[in-house]
């Protein structure tokens, strides 16, 4: 198997925070000259992390990167490129709110060598948006869209959120419907989870707004399912669709169990045996660049193989299973998969166990089930 390394360099900075956001951001970018100066730092200290691997992917994830002018972003891809063996023609993504982003700015990404965006439209309906607390409305996000092309970015994925209570099977189809309209080969859509300490958790536990129906997430998963298939999307993990050859390599990293480091307040890393993760503080990471380190036992190891391998189009490889773990991990995963055949959850492909469409609704749970 061919392996290849990744670079996550996570940007805290949010012009606000969205109501349904669990991850670490600030709306102050008081710290922003400091923050840059030690990203850039803490890419030299940690060049050796990765044992010289080659890198093929840079991802700039948040928080919200596009609020980086396109100079702060060639300071940081510079440093990254002095550091690391970075192969020629990487993927870099770069994630976007399109209330952060201008045609010119676009341009600029786009001649940075960034190849590839991110780009959090949610929905195209604006009580949607309203409901989420997102900052543009659809008329801009679809002027983005236009602009994306013209600036040249052939590999775009949208983000869009079904099961929100404003959100009907109508609009989800609709959603889907303008999505394909573009042209563009890659669909990241999540089902709308409620968080206890984000906002809008606060919200539904006060009755301000309604809450989500599990009914309805489950329906509108469906809708996609089927309206992807129609359009020769493959459905390659549990949230995300690409016609084939157009997946993302840097999340497929994650996936398939790969090495990358991340770099930034809140990243995490690993190395094969390790997992590390930065301070969640602007502040304290500016300071210290402190983390906290756990090594993997091998239960550890294949608890997380059978969690985000199940994720996938791909599988379980019992022969990877055997290779890497050992006849007793295979033996018991085996014995404790046979159930999931028999109720239609999951399917044999050569040496591989893949959960189907109906499978995937129940990722999560099957996989608690399987772990050592």
């Amino acid at each position: 198997m061919q392996t290849m390394a990744g670079l996550y360099i996570h940007i805290p900075f949010c012009k606000s925070k969205c109501a349904y956001c669990n991850f670490f951001s600030v709306v102050s970018e008081k710290q922003r000259v400091d923050f840059l100066e030690s990203l850039k730092k803490e890419a030299e200290l940690r060049k050796d992390y990765l044992g010289g691997e080659e890198i093929k992917t840079i991802y700039f994830g948040g928080g919200t990167p596009s609020l980086l002018k396109p100079s702060e972003i060639a300071d940081v891809l510079y440093v990254l490129q002095k550091n690391y063996n970075i192969i020629d023609k990487p993927e870099i993504t770069l994630e976007a709110n399109p209330d952060t982003v201008s045609k010119e700015s676009l341009f600029e990404y786009n001649k940075l060598g960034i190849n590839r965006l991110s780009i959090g439209i949610q929905s195209f309906f604006d009580d949607d948006l309203q409901y989420l607390s997102r900052k543009h409305d659809s008329k801009h996000a679809l002027q983005v869209l236009d602009w994306a092309k013209d600036a040249g970015f052939q590999e775009v994925t949208l983000d869009l959120i079904y099961g929100i209570p404003t959100l009907t099977d109508e609009k989800w189809r609709r959603n889907l419907e303008i999505f394909f309209s573009t042209g563009f080969n890659h669909l990241s859509a999540y089902a709308l989870t409620v968080e206890e300490k984000t906002v809008l958790g606060q919200r539904i536990n006060k009755g301000v707004v309604a809450p989500v129906s599990e009914e309805d997430t489950i329906r509108q998963y469906q809708i996609l399912v089927e309206m992807t298939e129609n359009q020769g999307f493959e459905h390659y993990e549990i949230s995300n669709f690409a016609r084939p050859g157009h997946y993302s390599k840097h999340n497929t990293i994650y996936w398939k169990g790969e090495k990358y480091l991340g770099l930034g307040p809140s990243a995490h890393s690993f190395d094969g045996v390790s997992r590390q993760w930065n301070v969640a503080s602007v502040k304290d990471y500016c300071d210290s660049y402190s983390f906290e380190r756990e090594e993997l036992t091998l239960d550890d190891r294949y608890n997380e193989y059978v969690m985000t391998s199940l994720r996938t189009m791909w599988g379980c490889d019992i022969d990877y299973i055997r290779e890497t773990f050992g006849s007793k991990y295979t033996e018991r995963f085996k014995k404790q998969i046979k159930r999931y055949i028999l109720s239609g959850k999951i399917y044999l492909k050569g040496e591989k166990y893949i959960l189907n469409d109906n499978g995937m609704l129940f990722a999560d749970g099957i996989a608690a089930e399987l772990f050592v």
